[in-house]
């Protein structure tokens, strides 16, 4: 690509196994017949198309055959592209294969459904009606942007595409890699509170089911915690996950595992400090990570389950869902020690600032819990 970034095509990849004299075409003509061979040696594209359409047991035989091929591929691919490298999946079926969540970061070119139409028409001969029946089998634009990271407006012309595209490789992927390459940390900076955001609950969900993939069965759930995860709060443009574990030696498990999703491990940071209810330090054992993405802030603290500060991470943002007052004293809170730290360049400060309220309100926290019959989520 123009820019330096290593193009992983899943469309040419997917060609490229069932070429002319290809193990992956070799099997396909096993599997339905020599007849899907043409006579320039290529596959008949149109007439696997006719078999497996409709046909959920063969289509899942090609599938079988052709997704093993094309991870090997692409593995290959991203093995060769070395250190340093920005490695880009172009890759439409994105959404309908399921596969957002194995990327550390998602860019989706978005564009009006009525201009793409129109370009549909104009650019490939299409007719209107065969226009919007492709769009209609495609996943809906409320789900791909679901599962994007950053959005690329492409209503607007060619070299207003590329401007963005521009921006976004030097302000955010070219960083970015960097940070993951070196292990890099993005802390929270200066405590600055904003007006809660509408997309902080989809981007909670969003991280968290990457958190759980690479988790896999070392992870016993995951949440989104902390201030974003309550409606209605004005927080710093932060998202705190939780993943609850076994154990702690199965948090160390994931350093890798999670690394891999941009999640860089903070050593120095151990556990959480203890609260008057249960004051042995040992009990408030943690992990805790931060992610690498300059614009996309997330902080990850790996608990055990059942644990003191599992439980309490969870009981806090519910009371603080359900109890107006006891919400809006938390603002004023925050408030006060985003004021009183704000020339500090972390918010180490800003945060022990709040411990006594969390100190003082954990009993109150415990007492609605035992008058709603609240329980954790899992």
């Amino acid at each position: 690509m123009e820019l330096g970034a290593v193009l992983v095509d899943a469309d040419l990849i997917a060609r490229e196994v069932v070429a002319k004299g290809s193990e992956g075409l070799e099997r396909v003509a096993e599997a339905f017949g020599p007849e899907v061979v043409g006579p320039d040696g290529e596959m008949d594209r149109p007439r696997v198309a006719s078999i497996v359409f409709g046909d959920d047991a063969k289509l899942a035989v090609l599938n079988g055959i052709t997704h093993p091929l094309i991870a090997r591929r692409q593995a290959e691919l991203v093995a060769a592209a070395g250190p340093g490298a920005v490695v880009v999946h172009d890759a439409a079926l994105l959404v309908e294969m399921g596969n957002a969540t194995r990327f550390p970061l998602v860019v989706v070119v978005h564009t009006d459904a009525e201009l793409r139409v129109r370009r549909l028409v104009e650019s490939r001969g299409m007719t209107e009606e065969d226009a919007r029946a492709r769009i209609a089998t495609q996943s809906s634009d409320a789900e791909r942007l679901a599962v994007a990271d950053a959005v690329l407006d492409n209503d607007g012309s060619e070299e207003e595409l590329r401007a963005r595209v521009d921006r976004l490789w030097h302000e955010r992927l070219v960083p970015f890699e960097e940070n993951v390459r070196l292990g890099r940390a993005v802390r929270g900076g200066t405590p600055v509170l904003v007006e809660p955001q509408p997309g902080w609950a989809d981007r909670g969900a969003r991280l968290a089911a990457r958190v759980a993939r690479v988790a896999g069965e070392r992870g016993l759930g995951v949440e989104h915690i902390g201030s974003t995860a309550v409606p209605g709060l004005p927080a710093k443009d932060i998202t705190d996950l939780q993943l609850a574990v076994t154990s702690l030696d199965d948090a160390d498990a994931l350093d890798e595992p999670l690394r891999a999703i941009a999640l860089i491990r903070l050593p120095e940071i151990t556990r959480d400090n203890p609260k008057p209810a249960d004051p042995e330090p040992d009990h408030w054992r943690k992990r805790y990570y931060a992610g690498a993405d300059p614009e996309q802030r997330v902080h990850l603290h790996v608990r055990v389950r059942d644990s003191p500060g599992w439980r309490l991470a969870l009981l806090f943002r519910d009371w603080l869902r359900a109890d107006d007052a006891a919400r809006e004293e938390y603002l004023q809170v925050k408030r006060a020690a985003a004021a009183e730290c704000a020339g500090d360049p972390d918010a180490s400060r800003y945060v022990e600032r709040k411990e006594p309220w969390f100190d003082a309100a954990a009993s109150r926290a415990e007492r609605w819990a035992a008058s709603s019959g609240w329980s954790p989520p899992y």
